[in-house]
């Protein structure tokens, strides 16, 4: 592996309903070549939902971005050739086929890593809201549910106070001198 570059994140386009195919290609690609130290994960985002078949109800995987398989790798022109010559890809999303590395805030929402660093928070403390439609507000936390990785927020919108629900990974500890709730000004 080269020592001077990490793996990032990359997006994969397939034809449709080839992305478990294809996942599946490149990792025996992998296992066949040695490739372990170039790529190193691939993920199909998923989600759950619920869907009545029958008169019952059944929750099912369903694909979150169907035709694209996210893949993390070290980016040289051989395995370029290699990941495009794999049946039912039809190239990488970016100017011409090239891979752009995803953003650290892409990857976040799109859930492809744990975070590795949760900042934790108690009720009471003062908090900054980073991300979301709720950016830049100001509040105070009022409940934690760490293991959804939530807390309840008080904060101030349109001159009344209104208790929010915002993910941890939206939000950061400010210092406690900032009134309860409130926008920046």
């Amino acid at each position: 592996m080269p020592m001077n570059e990490e793996p990032k994140w990359y997006i994969l386009h397939t034809y449709s309903g080839y992305e478990a195919m294809v996942k599946d290609s490149l990792e025996k690609l992998i296992e066949n070549n040695n490739l372990g130290d170039y790529i190193v994960d691939l993920k199909i985002p998923m989600e759950q939902v619920i869907e009545e078949k029958n008169g019952k109800l059944k929750v099912v995987e369903r694909k979150l971005l169907p035709c694209y398989v996210f893949i993390k790798m070290i980016y040289t022109n051989q395995i370029w050739y290699y990941v495009t010559s794999t049946r039912g890809v039809t190239g990488f999303c970016g100017p011409q086929g090239r891979p752009i590395p995803m953003k650290p805030e892409e990857i976040r929402k799109m859930k492809l890593e744990e975070p590795t660093e949760v900042e934790s928070f108690a009720v009471g403390d003062s908090v900054s809201i980073e991300e979301g439609p709720l950016k830049g507000f100001l509040g105070t936390v009022k409940e934690v549910n760490p293991s959804a990785q939530k807390a309840k927020i008080s904060t101030t919108m349109f001159g009344r106070t209104t208790d929010v629900e915002v993910e941890y990974l939206q939000m950061k500890k400010v210092d406690a001198s900032i009134p309860e709730g409130g926008e920046e000004a």
